[in-house]
């Protein structure tokens, strides 16, 4: 099954090599997406390894039915509320102004490109221990089903990934997202039926549950101030991380918004909703090799473990899906750093004059280069003292949507929003969440990083207040784009860049 799913993923690599011969192809697949490739494309890079293996590992034990919530409010506001309320403007003016990033984006609304390199190196940079947090979930599915050293498993998964990604851009990784999310798709509903059924059915499983601790079953579980706060982090992070809002930027059609937000809506509770759900019953497979030495869980095992009892046609079917999981989640990531890096940094600060042949190559050199780059990190980090995949998530969405959610979200709304403003954003959720991970002074990384999150919304205004305002004439140009949809150019932005 392995074998069979990676000879079809690198097959459509080599399929669409020829859809990404130039930028916008590669980076885009030409904005010509339809609602299905879309939604997909949308609702398999939001569930990674992260997930299935760390959240509904560590939130299931810890918040116990409860943890459903974080599903629900995924699927609502991560995925239908996001697409209702971003997507068509998004669309209309990233065509308008002609970008292809958020970084793009946020020199030619604000007219900085100082700005643009910032955007661009906080995206690369914190693009790393995020998809290093992939390569490890997926790591320990593998070791579960085949009992791989974690080793084996990263230098693999590098390889393998890269190989479609690399070769196929963008097309080759929305045509895999549609693949990857059906098994998805289909492989959560059979697994969480199998593991249920294992414990008797829901309604014994959930009776069990209650016996083993009561608050684990009530409908606000034992701490809901962090579950709120999770439900920030995974719901409204998403709102702003450049590889989801890039999925507004490639739709063919204003009239495919709706349907691919029903589409990745429903998607998002299947997936979201089951993926909790599994996790949430973790504490009935209490077992001696969950637990460290010094007695605590070891969250990042609880899922593999309730996994490996299982038949192994679905042994099979849970490492494909979290495979599926993974890799359509680090396509993504890995092109937006890379199309980041070359467009917005190595061309707007060294290369001016870069031809369209050695975007790409730069692109694709970039692109190997990430993911070695992660999967080094990940072995790194199976060693180290950041032993939970979600820390790594934590800290990687707080930092990239705290500098980004809020000015891009005022960006497509606010004609006041100031250059001054982002660079608060910047500062104030890169400070937050990396100085938290070394002085601690909020416990919870994935409360640091709801708060970095959540805080674009008052520091844009805040600060736009009392900073410089951009020329009137150059926003009521940019702005016009909502009522015309011209493409009509903006003034000033050849300068900008």
């Amino acid at each position: 099954m392995v074998v069979l799913y990676f000879a079809i993923m690198t097959g459509v690599g080599i399929y669409y090599r020829k859809s990404g011969s130039d930028v916008d192809g590669f980076v885009l697949g030409g904005r010509n997406l339809g609602p299905w490739l879309s939604a997909f494309s949308y609702g398999t890079t939001y569930f990674s390894a992260v997930i299935f293996v760390g959240y509904a590992g560590q939130f299931g034990w810890r918040f116990g039915m409860s943890a459903v919530w974080i599903g629900l409010t995924n699927a609502l506001i991560g995925s239908f509320l996001a697409w209702m309320v971003l997507g068509r403007r998004t669309r209309i003016m990233t065509r308008h102004l002609n970008s292809t990033t958020i970084p793009d984006f946020l020199e030619a609304r604000f007219g900085s490109g100082a700005l643009k390199i910032a955007a661009s190196l906080i995206i690369f940079i914190f693009m790393i221990p995020y998809s290093a947090s992939l390569f490890n979930g997926l790591s320990r599915i593998f070791a579960m089903a085949f009992n791989i050293d974690y080793t084996y498993c990263v230098i693999a998964m590098v390889v393998l990934t890269g190989v479609y990604v690399v070769v196929g851009g963008f097309m080759a990784t929305a045509m895999n997202n549609i693949i990857q999310g059906v098994i998805m798709f289909f492989g959560v509903l059979a697994v969480v039926f199998s593991v249920l059924n294992g414990q008797g059915g829901f309604s014994a499983a959930l009776a069990s549950l209650a016996k083993k601790s009561g608050v684990l079953t009530s409908v606000l579980g034992p701490d809901p101030a962090s579950l709120l706060g999770v439900i920030i982090l995974t719901s409204m992070g998403a709102w702003g991380l450049p590889q989801m809002v890039h999925k507004y930027y490639a739709i063919k059609s204003e009239k495919h918004i709706l349907s691919g937000a029903v589409i990745s809506t429903v998607f998002a509770l299947v997936i979201g909703g089951g993926a909790y759900l599994l996790g949430a019953f973790g504490p009935l497979f209490d077992n001696p090799s969950l637990h460290a030495a010094n007695g605590s869980v070891i969250f990042d095992r609880v899922v593999p473990y309730m996994l490996s009892s299982m038949p192994d046609f679905l042994i099979g079917v849970v490492v494909i899906l979290v495979m599926s999981a993974s890799m359509s989640t680090l396509s993504s990531l890995v092109i937006i750093s890379s199309s980041t890096l070359t467009l917005d940094f190595i061309k707007g600060l060294f290369v001016k004059d870069m031809s369209e042949k050695s975007k790409i190559s730069t692109m694709r050199f970039f692109l190997a280069f990430f993911i070695v780059v992660s999967g080094g990190l990940a072995l790194v980090q199976y060693t180290s003292s950041i032993t939970f995949i979600a820390q790594l998530m934590g800290i990687a969405w707080g930092a990239m949507s705290g500098s980004f959610l809020g000015p891009f979200f005022y960006g497509l709304f606010w004609k006041g929003a100031t250059k001054a403003s982002v660079w608060a954003c910047f500062v104030f959720s890169v400070g937050l969440t990396v100085s938290n991970m070394f002085l601690k002074f909020i416990a919870s990384p994935i409360n640091a990083g709801a708060i970095a999150i959540m805080s674009g919304f008052v520091i844009v205004p805040l600060v736009s207040a009392f900073t410089e305002k951009l020329d009137s004439k150059r926003i009521e140009s940019i702005f016009s784009c909502y009522g015309e949809n011209n493409g009509a150019s903006i003034p000033g932005k050849a300068e900008t860049a």
